[in-house]
């Protein structure tokens, strides 16, 4: 029966350096991930543009409203 063959010096460091550069690699790289109907960010969000939605008015049916209201205001003119 033959003697199991023990890892060099050199293997092992190997192994070691080869395991350092995976986890290294990993970690630089982003990944975007939806949870919960939440989209995490990339592992590059500092770096994306920001988007920006400008405050709009309170009222989501302004134009609507303006109608109604001229409408009202024709109907008291006709009376």
């Amino acid at each position: 029966m033959k003697a199991a063959k023990t890892p060099t010096k050199s293997s092992v460091q190997l192994g070691w350096i080869a395991l350092v550069a995976l986890c290294g690699l990993g970690f630089s790289t982003g990944c975007q991930v939806h949870v919960a109907g939440q989209t995490l960010p990339s592992g590059y969000y500092l770096m994306d543009d920001i988007q920006y939605f400008p405050a709009g008015s309170e009222n989501k049916l302004a134009n609507e409203t303006a109608a109604l209201k001229a409408d009202r205001e024709a109907a008291r003119a006709r009376r």
